[in-house]
């Protein structure tokens, strides 16, 4: 099963860029490289999208089309949030 994760972000915001290939690096680490599909969602071009998910700042996270962290999370609450996902 796929894990689609999205990360939702601004251009220019640099913490969203810091951030990214630290939780990508997880996502991969925890669920496997075939398994996640990473996007990353430029709010200024999919505002409409963004505020369907309930998006209010930036950088957020969604998985699988649902808003999981609407601030950036730590490794550890993203890896545990992978985690809960690998069960199912």
């Amino acid at each position: 099963m796929s894990v689609k994760i999205e990360l939702i972000a601004a251009p220019g915001c640099g913490k969203c860029v810091a951030a990214q290939e630290q939780l990508r690096a997880i996502a991969t680490a925890v669920l496997g490289d075939n398994e996640v599909v990473w996007r990353e969602v430029n709010v200024l071009k999919e505002f409409d999208y963004a505020v369907s998910l309930g998006v209010l700042s930036m950088p957020a996270i969604a998985v699988n089309g649902e808003l999981k962290f609407s601030s950036l999370p730590t490794p550890e609450q993203f890896r545990a949030m992978l985690t809960t996902l690998e069960s199912f």
